[in-house]
């Protein structure tokens, strides 16, 4: 009897963004930020102004956060951010069924990658924290490459992993995933559980929108191999 012939794939790499999409990091950030601001005697950013720059690179983040503040006053202020968020950051935790659904991805024969405005350092730190060190095959930060938009990150996966854009998925939370993806010529998902709302992700293209980690693995499960 002849072997059954497994459906041909439409994707090999999958990309990740970190906070937001596979770290329920969102509130902490914006928390850190705010407080730094506080730290310093600074105007802080609402909660709408502080969520909107996470995924970028934290020089990016600050400068947008807070436009109102000199420049010569963000070194003090990317200290005190990076103070308050390692004092929280071992409280963080994965969303729930995110883990489930890599190891599912992984275990398919998927190639799975990182792409964030963390720090190497960070990104380092979580993963080892959340035992995630062996699930990604590569992994790119903002402080080694450039930060999102910039299409850099998933060039360089690109490039190291010898997978054609055509053949990656970006999964994001913010627009600047999306965006990012949408200049390198890359598809992406937009989950909306993250920093960005809706009404803000619709700003980007996507091939569609995900409210929680059930609907995105519902989806993936349809749409990674092309259906006869």
């Amino acid at each position: 009897m002849p072997e059954e012939q497994k459906p041909e794939r439409r994707y090999d790499l999958i990309v990740w963004d970190w906070d937001g999409t596979i770290m329920d990091s969102t509130p902490t950030i914006v928390n850190c930020i705010q407080q730094a601001c506080r730290d310093l005697g600074f105007k802080e950013p609402d909660d709408t102004l502080a969520s909107s720059v996470i995924g970028l690179g934290i020089q990016d983040s600050l400068r947008r956060a807070v436009p109102w503040i000199e420049p010569a006053h963000f070194p003090k202020l990317t200290e005190r951010f990076r103070y308050h968020y390692l004092a929280k950051d071992h409280e963080l935790d994965l969303f729930p069924g995110i883990r489930e659904l890599l190891h599912s991805l992984r275990e398919d024969g998927y190639l799975l990658g990182v792409a964030t405005g963390k720090s190497r350092v960070g990104l380092d730190r979580s993963l080892k924290h959340h035992q995630l060190e062996q699930m990604f095959h590569e992994t790119r930060t903002a402080d080694e490459s450039f930060s999102k938009p910039h299409p850099g990150m998933l060039l360089e996966l690109s490039d190291v992993m010898q997978v054609p854009m055509r053949r990656m998925l970006m999964i994001g939370d913010t627009t600047h995933d999306l965006d990012m993806a949408a200049n390198a010529g890359v598809d992406a998902v937009a989950v909306t559980y993250g920093a960005h709302p809706p009404s803000t992700l619709k700003e980007a293209p996507s091939l569609i929108h995900v409210d929680d980690v059930v609907q995105l693995s519902r989806w993936l499960s349809d749409n990674l191999t092309v259906q006869n």
